[in-house]
């Protein structure tokens, strides 16, 4: 068991390397401490995993879901939801990117 801080709270240390170069290998936490581990398994679906988020910002990066008469404040509303989703979805690709591996690359 971890020794308390000085809070009283337990602190949790990790014996894991961050990579500061690109690397190649299957051993690398990918968005989520301890995600995918070290099955291939799961690495293989890590990869499709962010691939498929990468095509989805894409996608969603040039759909146009409005008609032309459409209302406009329904309109910018959709824009708008549409747009956080893409940015939010683009920040995860992001992360899985800043993991250094260069097979996610």
């Amino acid at each position: 068991m971890p020794p308390p801080n000085n809070r009283g709270t337990m602190m949790h240390h990790h014996n894991t390397m961050t990579h500061m170069t690109f690397f190649w290998g299957k051993n690398s936490e990918i968005l989520f401490s301890g995600w995918p581990g070290t099955s291939p398994g799961m690495y293989v679906l890590a990869l499709i995993l962010v691939f498929v988020l990468a095509v989805l910002v894409e996608r969603l990066s040039h759909c146009k879901l409005m008609k032309p008469g459409a209302n406009h404040a329904t309109a910018g509303l959709i824009q708008t939801l549409l747009h956080a989703i893409r940015v939010g979805l683009a920040f995860f690709v992001m992360l899985a990117i800043m993991s250094f591996n260069a097979f996610i690359l």
